[in-house]
């Protein structure tokens, strides 16, 4: 049983976000009334005098925006703990080669995990879906927890509805409050089946197969002074899906051969096969979880970074999965008394693979499944304050890992 040190990161962000000394204004360009004076390059919206001035103030009408956002931790906060075990049976089957299977358990305990405690109730409302150029109708709809609510009468606030009202939070004069709780949790089981040749006549081999299965319910230890990644805090066990570092499926086999050397009576193979030295590494693995985001606030909580696809949980796909060999050629050459040289190449993605993946965040595997679009559309004698646009490449890699790569070296040693 481990207990893990709390990283100094939270407490800088409870120092910084404490509702006091820093404050920020949003304005959203769907809106009208912000759409109106939204600054545009190369005017800003405030202009700072570039002396020791430490402040500078919003222009005149601009006061109501201003939202101050406080991170704390939770009055029951407790240290996060990890209880580990494992097992492992081992037999060796012929000489100096073995055979193991091994079991691991990790089990982690009251882990971080921020909610921002500062939202309404949600209310569940549906919006149309198109397609990726926002004109066709695709037959269905969405549906999401709303943290703000829809006017369908015309107002100053709404000049076009039906409109989505700015969020009202219990504690109107207070932004996001981010509470840091110690409320998540995380199971990670391992089954690893194993061959080991130890070094023997100038011989190393080792082979690996691993099953293993890793869940969460959205901690965020990496991620502090981010926005909350929950995506619903009325409901933080919807988070409960695969961690961002689950991989079923794992393969390494390594091995290492140094010819014994060939003594006079074998000159010429002496000659050919001594002071050689080659050794590889093979991994290949499944495809790790893919989080299907939402470009846009589709819940409305002012939190752009925790909007998921409806219907779906966090980290619900699979992403690309991963293979590559890696190869070390060594080479030594004796010179003279006490001098040899060392001539090594080696090879990273000896084949060439195209190991495709999708974007990497600081919360894993991310893809934007679709967009919010915050514009009024007209579905089946029915007006939408904004509806979902279907992308154009659901799930397609957008990068890769690193193409075959060679390496040469001369070393002299003495």
């Amino acid at each position: 049983m481990f207990y893990v040190r709390i990283p100094q990161i939270y407490n800088s962000t409870i120092a910084t976000e404490n509702g006091v000394t820093d404050a920020q204004v949003f304005l959203n360009t769907s809106n009208y009334y912000d759409h109106q004076v939204f600054p545009t390059y190369p005017n800003p919206l405030v202009s700072c005098p570039l002396t020791t001035t430490t402040s500078c103030n919003l222009p005149a009408g601009f006061t109501e925006g201003v939202t101050n956002d406080v991170s704390a931790f939770a009055p029951n906060f407790v240290t996060p703990r990890v209880q580990q075990a494992s097992l492992t049976f081992e037999r060796e089957v012929a000489g100096q080669t073995t055979v193991a299977v091994s079991y691991l358990y990790v089990h982690g305990e009251h882990l971080i995990r921020a909610l921002d405690v500062n939202l309404p109730p949600p209310v569940a409302s549906t919006y149309p879906l198109f397609d990726s150029t926002g004109t066709i109708f695709q037959g269905g709809y969405y549906t999401v927890d709303s943290f703000a609510t829809w006017q369908y009468t015309q107002s100053l606030t709404c000049p076009f509805p039906p409109c989505i009202n700015p969020l009202g939070r219990p504690i109107a004069q207070l932004g996001s409050i981010d509470e840091f709780q110690s409320a998540a949790s995380s199971v990670y089981n391992e089954l690893t089946l194993s061959i080991n040749r130890r070094m023997a006549h100038g011989a190393y081999l080792r082979l690996s197969y691993t099953y293993a299965h890793a869940i969460d319910d959205g901690q965020d230890a990496l991620v502090a002074g981010e926005p909350a990644t929950v995506q619903n805090s009325y409901d933080p066990n919807g988070e409960r899906g695969p961690s961002v570092t689950d991989q079923r499926n794992r393969f390494v086999a390594a091995f290492s051969v140094e010819p014994p050397p060939f003594h006079r009576e074998h000159e010429v193979l002496g000659h050919l096969l001594n002071d050689w030295k080659i050794s590889s590494i093979v991994t290949a693995g499944s495809g790790r979880p893919v989080n299907a985001t939402v470009d846009g606030d589709s819940n409305q909580d002012s939190n752009y970074d925790n909007d998921r696809l409806p219907g779906y949980s966090r980290n619900g796909f699979t992403g690309p999965d991963y293979a590559s060999t890696d190869l070390r050629l060594v080479r030594k050459i004796h010179v003279a008394q006490g001098y040899r040289l060392e001539f090594t190449a080696d090879s990273v993605n000896l084949f060439n693979r195209d190991n495709q993946r999708i974007e990497i965040t600081s919360s894993g595997l991310t893809v934007e499944a679709t967009t919010f679009v915050q514009y009024s559309a007209y579905v089946d004698g029915i007006f939408y304050p904004a509806y979902y646009q279907q992308p154009q490449s659901f799930l397609k890699p957008d990068a890769a890992f690193a193409p075959r790569q060679i390496q040469l070296g001369l070393k002299l040693i003495f």
